[in-house]
C-alpha cells in the first residue's frame, strides 16, 4: 500500500517549493480540498494531498506546469488518482478534463482560494472571520481587482459542480477560516 500521508506529501512539496507564497497557496488549496471531501463524504486525505501537491512544479518548471509535477508524482509512486487530479486542475494546459468529483473540485477551487484571500487582505480586519460571499462577489465584479485570477475558470468549475458561484465562494471561505493565521490573515 502506498504511503498517502500528509507528512510525506508536505516533505515532497518542501523539496520543490521554497517561496512562502507558493507554500501558503498549497495549504489553502489543501484546506479547501479537505473541506469539500468532508462535505461530499469522500477521502479527505486523498483530496488533501491532491490540493497540497497540485502546483508541485510551479517554482522550478513553470513552463512545464503541471506536467512535470505529474511526472515527479509518478516517479514517487503516487497513484493515478492523484496524478489525474493534478493534471485536471490545469485542464486548459493539459487537456485532462476534470471527470471525477475530486477533479472538478480542484479545478473550481484552485484560483478561487487566491481570490478569497486577496479580498480578505484588503479588508480592515484582514480576516476571513467577517468575510461573506456577498463581499467577495462585490470584488468579483471589479475586473481591476486581482486581475491575474482567471474568473472564467472559477465560473466553469462552479458549473462543473452544478453549484452557484456564491455558494462555492461561501464554502471556500468556510474551508479557509481554520487556517487563516497560517495564510497570513486574521
Amino acid at each position: 500500500m502506498f504511503d498517502l500521508s500528509r507528512e510525506r506529501a508536505y516533505e515532497l512539496l518542501g523539496l520543490h517549493n521554497h517561496d512562502e507564497s507558493h507554500v501558503k497557496h498549497a495549504l489553502a488549496v489543501e484546506a479547501a480540498m479537505r473541506y469539500f471531501a468532508r462535505h461530499f463524504g469522500e477521502d479527505e486525505d486523498l483530496w488533501g494531498i491532491v490540493g497540497l501537491l497540485h502546483d508541485l512544479d510551479w517554482e522550478e518548471c513553470p513552463e512545464e506546469h503541471p506536467k512535470k509535477g505529474a511526472e515527479w508524482l509518478k516517479e514517487a509512486g503516487y497513484p493515478e488518482e492523484v496524478i489525474r487530479g493534478v493534471l485536471a486542475h490545469a485542464w486548459e494546459l493539459t487537456g485532462v478534463e476534470p471527470k471525477s468529483l475530486m477533479e472538478k473540485v480542484i479545478y473550481a477551487v484552485d484560483e478561487l482560494t487566491g481570490f478569497v484571500i486577496a479580498v480578505a487582505l484588503v479588508r480592515p480586519s484582514r480576516s476571513l472571520s467577517d468575510l461573506t460571499a456577498k463581499s467577495v462577489m462585490k470584488k468579483w465584479k471589479d475586473k481591476a481587482f486581482a486581475k491575474g485570477v482567471n474568473r472564467e475558470v472559477i465560473e466553469k468549475g462552479a458549473q462543473l459542480l452544478e453549484m452557484p458561484l456564491a455558494e462555492l465562494i461561501e464554502h471556500v471561505i468556510e474551508a479557509l477560516r481554520p487556517i487563516e493565521q497560517e495564510l497570513g490573515l486574521g
